[in-house]
């Protein structure tokens, strides 16, 4: 006789494998990945200016390991997603940064030139523009200099896969590229400028368990279990050291080996890794932070004394006219006065678009806000409001720019299949296309 007796389902059996493994894909999508950010986003703001407005400020200030102060871990959970899942981000930037450098466009200096200092033009003019409009204001605005200088990745690159259908891969590249040095500058920036209380003895301790990271990774497989305990006690160590305990995240990255060191083959560990963590990356880490970084209320906000607020001109001049300014002008005068030149397939105008939705800054500029001004604090609301308005105008303006640069791609693409059609040749290549 047969037994019908249901089995009980078991979470992660073998036949559920294939369909994680679809998940992760879809999250590995950039598309995917920047609507996720921007849902999170909005559910914020939608939250915060809704009835409801102080259960989203309850959650965000709940405090989950009270007990913890000995170790600095009693933190909010807005603060856990800052600087916790957050730390998961800045890994994978890290092993983004490691693979440009070791195998990637950054490898070589002539061609990593132009992003390059398209990236360091694209940070210190939207400095240089916040800075002014404070100056002429006065006050405490001047902490938030950094906040216009960063570029989010994960945005700009969904916004640009939307719209880029038929755009030249050589200006993925170029925006990729000049997204990771421009993350690499605003790490920078955050461990010098933005570390309050700085204790020498945990900044030095964490290195231990950073290194043989290094060390173990080495070995792959053999001290895999290893990784995450030491990971977490570097991450434990950073933040008590009051150095951005993010920062511990781009540092482990940038230990992991990016070639096999036995076969030289070019899909090393740190590229396994980054395909292993970016869908946690994007699909929980980052869309998590933007719902409680992004919730600013505006219900009983005086809206002209937010516009006038000299905070929020200079950091939504920085992204909008600082990022475009910055970036294209950088790489205008270094290609005018030297020899390096831009990818044969890209036109300037198509630049000018890049350098536009080089402004969506929100992670980045979200994080360095929050680090600016107290938690709380006026500042600290219009900054987030700033970030929100300057990251979605330089997203239309971007988008309406790209959308007619790739609409005359496409057209160029049309007539040359016709013109294969016409000749009895096989249309195998389209330019720009994928």
């Amino acid at each position: 006789m047969t037994d019908r007796t249901p089995r009980p389902h078991r979470f992660f059996s073998r036949t559920s494998w294939p369909e994680a493994r679809f998940l992760a894909d879809v999250l590995r999508t950039e598309t995917v990945g920047g609507g996720l950010l921007l849902l999170g986003a909005v559910i914020a703001l939608a939250w915060a200016n809704s009835p409801w407005e102080a259960s989203y400020a309850a959650i965000g200030a709940w405090v989950p390991f009270s007990g913890a102060a000995s170790l600095h871990l009693d933190l909010s959970l807005a603060a856990w997603a800052a600087d916790g899942l957050l730390a998961i981000f800045f890994f994978v930037v890290g092993l983004e940064l490691k693979r440009e450098f070791v195998a990637g466009e950054l490898r070589d200096p002539r061609r990593a030139a132009l992003p390059m200092v398209a990236a360091v033009g694209g940070m210190a003019a939207p400095a240089l523009i916040y800075v002014a409009v404070n100056l002429v204001a006065g006050g405490d605005g001047l902490r938030g200099w950094a906040i216009p200088t960063a570029t989010d990745i994960a945005f700009a690159l969904a916004v640009l896969a939307v719209i880029g259908s038929h755009l030249p891969q050589g200006l993925r590249a170029f925006l990729l590229t000049l997204a990771v040095v421009d993350d690499l500058l605003a790490i920078t920036i955050i461990a010098i400028f933005y570390t309050a209380d700085l204790q020498v003895l945990p900044l030095l301790a964490a290195l231990a368990p950073i290194a043989l990271f290094g060390l173990l990774v080495q070995r792959r497989k053999t001290w895999w279990w290893a990784l995450l305990p030491l990971a977490v006690t570097a991450w434990t160590l950073m933040h008590a050291s009051g150095v951005h305990a993010t920062v511990a995240g781009v540092l482990l990255g940038f230990t992991v080996p990016v070639l096999h060191s036995r076969t030289g083959d070019a899909h090393g560990l740190a590229e396994h890794l980054e395909h292993r963590w970016r869908p946690i990356s994007a699909g929980f880490a980052v869309p998590v932070f933007a719902f409680f970084a992004a919730g600013v209320s505006l219900r009983d906000a005086d809206i002209g004394a937010i516009v006038s607020d000299p905070i929020v001109i200079g950091v939504v001049a920085g992204l909008v006219l600082g990022k475009a300014i910055g970036i294209f002008g950088s790489t205008f005068l270094l290609a005018r006065f030297t020899r390096a030149r831009l990818d044969e397939d890209i036109a300037w105008s198509d630049l000018f678009g890049v350098a536009l939705l080089a402004g969506i800054g929100f992670t980045v500029s979200l994080l360095i806000g929050e680090l600016a001004f107290d938690h709380g604090s006026t500042g600290a609301g219009n900054v987030k409001a700033a970030v929100l308005a300057g990251s979605v105008i330089a997203a239309l303006l971007a988008s309406i720019v790209l959308r007619r640069r790739n609409a005359a791609y496409r057209r160029i693409a049309e007539a040359e299949r016709v013109d294969a059609d016409r000749d009895g040749v096989p249309d195998v290549y389209q330019r720009g296309d994928g």
